[in-house]
């Protein structure tokens, strides 16, 4: 078994994908739900998911790892110690007190950021982060997420002229679960009805 499959069954194990039905904050009901913000509990799978999304980020040019707060933090904190690359992060509200910034972190303009996440659904959410990020003159290209759901996020962020990097792909996730027994063909197509209407 590869190490990309071994990771994708712990996520599972550790109930990061579930299967039932989710309203989604566009109101709309998914037959899967993504909870990466169970990495934290689990030091060992946040480790190899970690190597993998570095793995992808070996072949991009950057200076900084920038981090969507807050479910993003966990992995961008553990690629920055796994890769000695320093981090900033965008914050979601620029404070109106202290020193008032806008990014966490420091770094230079001119600079190339790459922006990681845990997930990327909308997009909407890549792309407010972005324009902080280049208010502040610095430079994004790339974009890199453990799992993109394939729910319309990868292409809004790359008709805008970003590249969306992604470790699975949820359709991916699901021909591993199935191989393995996890899932039942019935949750395969009810996923994958999903995922063409989302399209």
């Amino acid at each position: 078994m590869d190490q990309r499959t071994e990771l994708a069954l712990a996520l599972y194990s550790i109930g990061a994908i579930k299967f039932g039905a989710y309203k989604m904050k566009s109101g709309n009901i998914a037959p899967f739900f993504l909870d990466l913000r169970h990495l934290v509990s689990y030091p060992r799978i946040l480790r190899d998911a970690t190597w993998e999304m570095a793995h992808l980020l070996s072949a991009l040019t950057f200076d900084r790892i920038a981090v969507i707060p807050y479910a993003g933090m966990p992995i961008g904190t553990a690629l920055a110690l796994e890769m000695d690359r320093p981090m900033i992060y965008p914050r979601r509200e620029k404070r109106d007190y202290g020193a008032e910034r806008a990014i966490e972190g420091e770094y230079r303009a001119g600079e190339t950021a790459v922006l990681i996440d845990d997930l990327i659904i909308t997009g909407e959410g890549k792309l407010a982060a972005i324009e902080t990020l280049l208010a502040a003159k610095l430079n994004v290209r790339d974009i890199v997420v453990l799992i993109d759901p394939e729910q319309g996020g990868a292409q809004t962020v790359t008709r805008q002229g970003f590249r969306m990097h992604s470790v699975f792909l949820v359709s991916e996730l699901m021909r591993i679960l199935r191989e393995a027994g996890n899932v039942t063909e019935s949750q395969v197509e009810q996923v994958q009805s999903f995922l063409a209407r989302a399209k």
